[in-house]
């Protein structure tokens, strides 16, 4: 009853499909490259649910349909909502080629490496993280989201592909540009697909499982995983408990401040979210990137102290304060009213329990925590093993309350 063809990146719609229809529904450059048969109503897609109710006018009166949809349907496309509305037994589908497929073939790349996301009428935020985190990454765009809101967004370090009406022989384009590139122009309202790359992280090897790289198989990484000065690193123990209650995921931004060594960045990275690593001293900095580089994720690494250097950051889901001396409770407030999610806090000095503590529940936070101490075994001579007893850490966490989040820019 309802046929839902992909057209619009190359393919022409079959002149069988048309044959009958009594109602044709679709993009007005879709509707404009077919003929419609005599006495089919046309229905310019905008608003959707004035569509889907005509479209439920035909159906009732067993009077058949077709849907003329971009590229692959159902990827990202109009099949889900008439599935939801209309079940699957009603629709016969007939995919093209999707426009991220037909973007990354334009440039000569493989796709099963990268991950796709949609800004269109969702949060732009999403779509950021996911290209900051990833080397390889296609954004279906829309209003306000377009190659021009990502570049700004994005800074340095990236290179995007902008294709623009794809399977248009006469407006079909398909441009390399900075992210301030992008940031500058007006690209209309042709774009297709912005893909987005980093160059200097291309994926390689053979693959499984498309998409987004397979999740590690373990994390809290031992120490000896990091390059770290005195041992001066965030424990692997303490590290499990941190990263369990951050819940780092594909789509978030996570602070790491008075990052160190950088260990907890760099498992965040790992597990799929951007990470934002803010450290003060010099060789602090270079050993996160080298710990970056080594574990092959992308930490930006800020220079500077907290809670100065957080100012022009963009707010994070989680943030871990591994630092802040004095100046702790300041830097974690500072923290608690950027944050979207959660704050943890790891400390040695009990002295600085109380001040943390209050920081997290006078920004509206729920807050918890526990005093972590573990023996680890080691060896004595005669081959016996005793429990080597590590420092105590205290480890804070606070979750924000619904009515805490009305401050927070979503």
């Amino acid at each position: 009853m309802i046929t839902v063809v992909g057209t619009g990146t190359g393919a022409p719609v079959p002149a069988d499909v048309l044959t009958g229809a009594a109602l044709v529904v679709g993009g007005r450059r879709h509707l404009d490259t077919v003929r419609l048969p005599g006495g089919a109503e046309r229905i310019v897609l905008g608003p959707l649910a004035p569509a889907l109710e005509t479209i439920a006018e035909y159906v009732g009166k067993e009077l058949p349909v077709v849907v003329l949809a971009s590229g692959d349907p159902g990827f990202f496309g109009i099949v889900r909502v008439l599935a939801e509305r209309f079940g699957t037994r009603l629709l016969d589908v007939r995919p093209g080629v999707s426009s991220v497929a037909t973007a990354f073939a334009r440039i000569g790349l493989p796709w099963d490496d990268a991950v796709v996301v949609s800004a269109h009428g969702r949060d732009l935020r999403t779509a950021v993280n996911v290209c900051r985190a990833h080397p390889k990454v296609a954004v279906l765009t829309g209003p306000g989201a377009g190659p021009a809101e990502i570049g700004a967004a994005l800074g340095d370090g990236r290179v995007l592909v902008v294709a623009s009406a794809l399977g248009d022989p006469e407006h079909e384009r398909v441009e390399r540009v900075t992210p301030a590139e992008a940031a500058a122009r007006d690209w209309g309202t042709a774009v297709s697909v912005v893909l987005c790359l980093d160059e200097t992280r291309t994926p390689g090897g053979l693959r499984t499982v498309a998409g987004m790289p397979v999740q590690p198989d373990r994390w809290a990484l031992d120490e000896s995983d990091f390059a770290h000065r005195d041992s001066m690193i965030t424990k692997f123990e303490v590290r499990a408990l941190a990263l369990a209650r951050l819940g780092p995921r594909l789509g978030d931004l996570v602070w790491d401040v008075g990052a160190g060594s950088g260990s907890v960045a760099v498992e965040c990275a790992r597990l799929g979210a951007a990470v934002v690593a803010v450290e003060k001293s010099p060789d602090g900095v270079e050993r996160i990137r080298a710990n970056a580089r080594a574990h092959g994720v992308d930490v930006r690494v800020v220079h500077g102290s907290a809670p100065d250097a957080l100012a022009e950051l963009d707010d994070p889901d989680a943030v871990f304060v591994g630092g802040g001396g004095r100046e702790l409770p300041a830097v974690v407030g500072a923290c608690a009213r950027r944050a979207r999610r959660t704050v943890v806090v790891a400390l040695a000095a009990l002295d600085r329990v109380p001040a943390a503590r209050q920081a997290l529940t006078g920004a509206g936070f729920t807050c918890d925590g526990v005093l972590l101490q573990s023996s680890r075994l080691a060896p004595l001579p005669g081959d016996v093993t005793r429990l080597a007893a590590a420092n105590p850490v205290f480890l804070l966490w606070g979750v924000r309350t619904p009515a805490s989040s009305e401050g927070v820019a979503q």
